[in-house]
C-alpha cells in the first residue's frame, strides 16, 4: 500500500507548542505555492506511474487557510494528477473556526470524506493558554457545519499535560467530545519540542507542568471513557468506532511506503527517505526549473528497517506480526531481538502470542522505554 502526505505550512496563528513546518500566511505566495505543489506532483508521478495511492491526507500548518477558490484548484490538480480512487480515504486537516459551509462544501464536492480537527480543549481560558485563536463554540459550529455539507467520517484532537492543565479539567474535555458522538478520536501527551514557545518557557522554568502520575491519570481516563463509548484503541493514542480506523496512519505504522508533497514534507519510497526543502522560497525556486526540492535522501539498511518495523509497529494495540516479520525480513525476529523481547516481557511491557508481539496494559504507559529498547538494539 501507498499512501500520499501533502503539507499546506500557512497558519493564521502559531500555536506555542508546534514545531511542524509553517509560517504566517499574511504576505506569502499562498496561489503560486498551491501551482508549484501540484508542479512537484507531477514530476514525481512521472517517475513513479504505476504506483496507485490508497490514501490521502492533506495536514500543516493550516489547510484551511486556503480560500475556496485556493482549495479547488488544488483539489482539481490532485484529481488529474494522483493515481487516487475516489471513495477511499481523502483527510482533510482543519481549525475549528476556519470550517465554512462554502469551504466544506469545495472539499466534499472533491472528494474529501474525512476531517481531522485540532480541537485540543474544551476550555476557552486553557486553549488561549496554548495559542489557539478558536473558542469551544468554533467546535460545536465547525461539527454542525460538516454534517449539514455531508461529513460523517471527523475527528478531533486533544492534549493532555497541558500548562495549568488539571484532571478534571481534562476530563471534562473527554466528556464533551463524546457527547458530540465522533467516529475517531486521537489524545496525545504535550511533547516540548526544541524551538517552540514553550519548549524556551521549560529552560526558563515557567511552564507548570502536571506531574507524571497525573499525566498518567489523564491517559488511562481516555482509554477508560474511550472504551465506554465504543471508542477501540487501536494505537497508542487513537481511538475508533470499528470500521473508522485512519486507514491514512496505519500505513505509516505498518511502515509502508508514501509519498510527501509540500514545503519540509517527507517521503518513503523504494527503501528510501527523503525529506524537502522546508523554508518557502527555498521549496518553491527548483519547481519554477521543473526540478524537485528534495533537500536531503537516506538510503535505509536492513538494520534501520527492521528497527522502524518494530517501533512504529508496536504503537499499533494489535502489534508487531511474528510472521509478516519473517516474510519481510527474512529472519525471524526473535533471532534478532531475543534479548530485548525477553527482557521487556520479564518487566511486564510486553507479551507474545502465537503470531504477535505487543504492548502490555503497562507497556502502553512505557512505550517510549519499549520503542527506545529497539532503537538501541543492533541487529546481529
Amino acid at each position: 500500500m501507498t499512501a500520499t502526505y501533502i503539507h499546506i505550512p500557512f497558519c493564521e496563528h502559531i500555536c506555542f507548542y508546534c514545531d511542524f513546518n509553517k509560517v504566517f500566511l499574511e504576505g506569502q505566495p499562498v496561489d503560486e505555492y498551491v501551482e508549484m505543489l501540484l508542479r512537484e506532483m507531477q514530476l514525481t508521478m512521472a517517475q513513479t506511474p504505476d504506483e496507485k495511492i490508497e490514501t490521502i491526507y492533506v495536514g500543516g500548518g493550516t489547510p484551511t487557510t486556503l480560500n475556496e477558490k485556493q482549495l479547488d484548484r488544488l483539489l482539481t490538480g490532485m484529481k488529474e494528477i494522483l493515481p487516487f480512487q475516489m471513495g477511499n480515504e481523502f483527510t482533510f486537516e482543519a481549525n475549528p473556526g476556519d470550517l465554512s459551509v462554502d469551504k466544506l462544501k469545495v472539499l466534499h464536492d472533491h472528494g474529501v470524506n474525512r476531517l481531522s480537527m485540532g480541537v485540543q480543549s474544551f476550555n476557552d481560558d486553557l486553549l488561549k493558554k496554548i495559542g489557539r485563536i478558536h473558542k469551544v463554540k468554533d467546535v460545536y459550529q465547525s461539527i454542525a457545519n460538516a454534517r449539514q455539507v455531508g461529513f460523517e467520517n471527523i475527528s478531533i484532537d486533544l492534549i493532555y499535560r497541558l500548562p495549568g492543565q488539571t484532571e478534571a479539567d481534562f476530563n471534562n474535555s473527554l466528556v464533551k467530545a463524546l457527547e458530540l458522538e465522533l467516529p475517531h478520536y486521537s489524545t496525545y501527551s504535550l511533547i516540548l519540542e526544541n524551538k517552540t514557545i514553550f519548549y524556551n518557557l521549560m529552560r526558563q522554568g515557567k511552564l507548570p507542568l502536571p506531574t507524571e502520575d497525573e499525566e498518567a491519570n489523564m491517559y488511562q481516563m481516555a482509554i477508560d471513557l474511550m472504551a465506554e463509548k465504543g471508542r477501540k484503541q487501536y494505537e497508542i493514542s487513537n481511538y475508533a468506532l470499528p470500521g473508522y480506523e485512519s486507514q491514512h496512519n496505519l500505513i505509516y505504522w505498518k511502515n509502508e511506503k508514501y509519498y510527501g508533497f509540500g514545503a519540509g514534507a517527507h517521503g518513503y519510497l523504494g527503501g528510501h527517505r527523503y525529506q524537502n526543502n522546508g523554508p518557502i522560497q527555498q521549496y518553491l525556486e527548483p519547481l519554477r526549473e521543473n526540478r524537485l526540492p528534495i533537500l536531503r535522501t537516506q538510503q535505509l539498511s536492513i538494520e534501520e528497517k527492521i528497527e522502524e518495523e518494530m517501533f512504529l509497529g508496536l504503537r499499533k494495540l494489535e502489534g508487531v506480526s511474528i510472521q509478516h516479520f519473517f516474510d519481510k525480513f527474512q529472519v525471524s525476529v526473535f533471532e534478532v531481538y531475543q534479548e530485548v523481547i525477553d527482557s521487556l516481557v520479564a518487566d511486564g511491557l510486553l507479551e507474545v502470542t502465537l503470531d504477535k508481539i505487543r504492548l502490555t496494559e503497562k507497556g502502553k504507559f512505557l512505550g517510549n522505554e519499549v520503542f527506545q529498547a529497539f532503537l538501541l538494539s543492533s541487529p546481529k
